[in-house]
């Protein structure tokens, strides 16, 4: 029987310690979703190499992510859908193109990328199991920031979306 009780509280604590955020993690609400992440090995990458990032993008009158079609305006219903169609348009649009002659930037968009690869799994589990609501807001956004990516040549809207990578950072620890 006091195996039984013992079992049941370590049991207990295992679960409690799952939901708890570990060491520079934040919970993070997008709608329904709740998620345990954290923004700050991605943002120190970020900063890193942001500069040489930026020097590479031609076309400076152009945001993929931002204003007129600002991500800031989503509805908090919609936050999960909208978060998860970004992980996956970084994961298969951006990260496969941003390649450059510095070891020290690629080994950091490597590091990004694998940081966002976690917390997409992490997104697919809440919006698998219906916890997204896709409504028209978040999917007009999103065919928004396709067009913006498509209207560019593959290298130049990879390395001008990894550029803004802070504007959508921003966006996410401003989650409601």
């Amino acid at each position: 029987m006091k195996r039984c009780h013992l079992f049941l509280c370590l049991f207990s604590m295992s679960c409690w310690v799952d939901l708890m955020p570990t060491a520079g993690h934040k919970i993070f609400h997008f709608g329904a979703c709740r998620v345990s992440m954290s923004t700050t090995e991605i943002r120190a990458g970020f900063t890193a190499i942001k500069a040489n990032i930026q020097a590479r993008d031609p076309i400076r009158t152009l945001s993929i992510l931002s204003y007129p079609h600002s991500l800031h305006k989503v509805q908090s219903s919609e936050r999960c859908c909208i978060t998860h169609h970004l992980f996956n348009f970084y994961m298969d649009k951006v990260f496969k193109h941003c390649k450059t002659e510095d070891s020290f930037v690629n080994r950091k968009i490597s590091s990004i990328a694998n940081s966002f690869l976690s917390m997409k799994r992490k997104l697919g589990q809440c919006h698998e199991q219906n916890q997204c609501t896709c409504g028209q807001e978040s999917t007009e956004k999103y065919k928004q920031i396709l067009a913006n990516y498509e209207g560019l040549n593959v290298t130049s809207a990879a390395m001008k979306s990894l550029g803004e990578l802070d504007i959508l950072l921003d966006w996410m620890e401003k989650s409601p």
